[in-house]
C-alpha cells in the first residue's frame, strides 16, 4: 500500500473542495477577534462571536450528521455549505452591525456547514480502494495541519493590512467555491446502515469519556486562538505577532502527528492522552507567566506539538469504544463535545478579560481544561474493560493501522 493509490484525479478535486470548505472553518475564531477588536469592548465581543460561532457547529453537527443520507449526500453538503457561506458574507459585509445581529450570522455560519467535515471524510475514502484507506485519511489529516497553519497568518494579514471584514469575505468565497466543486464528485458514498433509535444512542453515550477529553484538548486550542491577541499588547508586543505564532503552532502540530505515528507508544490511550493534555496546560501556563515573546513563542510551539498526538489518542479510544456501524454518528458526537470545549473556554476567557488580565485568563481556562481532563480519564478508567484495553499499546498494530484517525478540529 502506497500512496500511488490515492494518487487520482477525484482525489484532487477532493481536495480542492475540502480547502473551500474547511479553510474558513479554521480562520473563523481569529477572524471574528479582529472583526470587532476596535470596538468598545472588543475583545470580549470577539469571543463571545466565537463562542456563537462555535455553539451553532456544536448544535449543527450532531443534529445534521445523523440526518444525512450517504447515497445522496451531494444536496445536504451543497446546502449547509451554501447557508454557510451566507454567514460569512454577513459578518464580513456588516463589521459594524448590531452584535445581535452578527452574532446570528456567526451561528448560521458554524452551524450549515457543519456536518461537511464528516461528509467529506466519508466521501474521500469512496474515492480510493479499500486497502488505501488509511493512506487517504493520512493525506486529509496533512491538509487539515497546512490549512490551520496558513490560515491565521492569512487572517492577520488581511484584517491588519486591508480590512477586518475581508478575512470573512474571504471564507465566505471560499465555502461558495466548494459548493460548485461538488458537481465533480459522487453524489455520494455505499454506508452501513446506521445504528439507530434509543439503542444507537445509547451506544454513542457509552462512549462520554473520550468526548469529554476531547473537549479538553480543543478547550486549550481555544485559549490559544482567542486570547493571544490581548495577551500579546498585554506584554506590549504587537497584535501582528498573532499570525506567525499560532502558524508556529500548527507547524508543530503537523510535526507531533508525524512523530507519534513513527512508533509505538507504552501504556493504555487513556494514560497518554492525560499526559498529553497534561503536558499542554503546562505550555500554555508557561505562555500566561512568560513576558518575553520568544518564550510565548516556545510555550506555543510545545503545546501544539502535544495536541496532534492528544487528539490521536482520542480517535484511538473512539474507534475501540464504539462499534464500526456507530462511527459516523460518533464522529459528529465528537465533532460537537469538543466545540462544546472551544465555546466554554472561550466564553470563560472572554467573560474574564471584562475585568482580569489576559495572562488571568488563560490560567482560568487551563483550570477548566484541567477538570474536564480529570472527568474524563476518571470514566475512562471506570468503563475499561478486557475489549477496551486489547491492543491499547500498539499503535502500529494491523488493526490500528487500517483504520489511522485523522487530526481534526474536530
Amino acid at each position: 500500500m502506497t500512496y500511488r493509490d490515492v494518487a487520482s484525479k477525484q482525489v484532487l478535486t477532493w481536495t480542492c473542495v475540502a480547502i473551500g470548505a474547511r479553510m474558513p472553518v479554521a480562520m473563523a475564531p481569529l477572524a471574528l477577534v479582529f472583526l470587532v477588536r476596535e470596538r468598545p469592548g472588543g475583545y470580549p465581543l470577539g469571543a463571545a462571536l466565537a463562542a456563537a460561532y462555535v455553539i451553532g457547529e456544536i448544535l449543527g453537527a450532531p443534529v445534521l450528521g445523523m440526518r444525512m443520507n450517504p447515497r445522496r449526500a451531494r444536496p445536504h453538503l451543497a446546502a449547509g455549505l451554501a447557508l454557510g457561506a451566507v454567514g460569512f458574507a454577513g459578518l464580513g459585509a456588516f463589521p459594524g452591525g448590531p452584535p445581535v445581529l452578527l452574532a446570528a450570522f456567526a451561528f448560521l455560519a458554524g452551524a450549515a456547514p457543519a456536518a461537511a467535515s464528516g461528509g467529506l471524510r466519508a466521501l474521500l475514502t469512496s474515492l480510493v480502494p479499500g486497502h488505501a484507506a488509511a493512506q487517504a485519511l493520512s493525506v486529509e489529516s496533512m491538509l487539515t495541519s497546512g490549512i490551520w497553519a496558513v490560515s491565521p497568518a492569512a487572517v492577520t494579514g488581511l484584517a491588519l493590512g486591508v480590512a477586518p471584514g475581508l478575512p470573512l469575505l474571504l471564507a465566505a468565497a471560499l465555502m461558495a467555491s466548494s459548493v460548485a466543486g461538488l458537481w465533480l464528485l459522487p453524489e455520494g458514498w455505499q454506508a452501513q446502515e446506521r445504528t439507530g433509535g434509543t439503542s444507537g444512542l445509547r451506544v454513542l453515550a457509552g462512549a462520554w469519556p473520550v468526548y469529554v477529553t476531547g473537549a479538553a484538548g480543543l478547550s486549550l486550542l481555544a485559549l490559544a486562538e482567542l486570547v493571544l491577541p490581548a495577551l500579546l499588547e498585554q506584554r506590549g508586543i504587537g497584535v501582528g505577532w498573532s499570525g506567525p505564532l499560532l502558524l508556529g503552532m500548527s507547524a508543530t502540530a503537523g510535526v507531533g502527528a508525524f512523530l507519534y505515528g513513527l512508533r509505538t507508544w507504552p501504556g493504555r490511550l487513556a494514560t497518554r492522552s492525560v499526559l498529553l493534555l497534561c503536558g499542554m496546560a503546562a505550555a500554555l501556563t508557561a505562555v500566561a507567566l512568560i513576558p518575553a515573546g520568544p518564550g510565548i513563542a516556545a510555550g506555543l510551539a510545545v503545546a501544539g506539538l502535544l495536541q496532534s498526538g492528544a487528539m490521536l489518542t482520542r480517535n484511538l479510544s473512539l474507534r475501540e469504544a464504539l462499534p464500526p456501524e456507530a462511527l459516523a454518528a460518533a464522529y459528529s458526537v465528537m465533532y460537537a463535545a469538543v466545540g462544546a470545549g472551544y465555546a466554554a473556554t472561550g466564553s470563560l476567557a472572554g467573560a474574564l478579560l471584562t475585568w482580569t488580565a489576559p495572562s488571568t485568563a488563560i490560567l482560568a481556562g487551563v483550570g477548566l481544561t484541567l477538570t474536564l481532563t480529570g472527568v474524563g480519564w476518571w470514566g475512562e478508567i471506570r468503563k475499561a474493560g478486557p475489549v477496551a484495553r486489547r491492543g491499547e499499546g500498539e499503535v502500529g498494530s494491523a488493526s490500528d493501522r487500517d483504520r489511522v484517525p485523522t487530526v481534526p478540529k474536530s
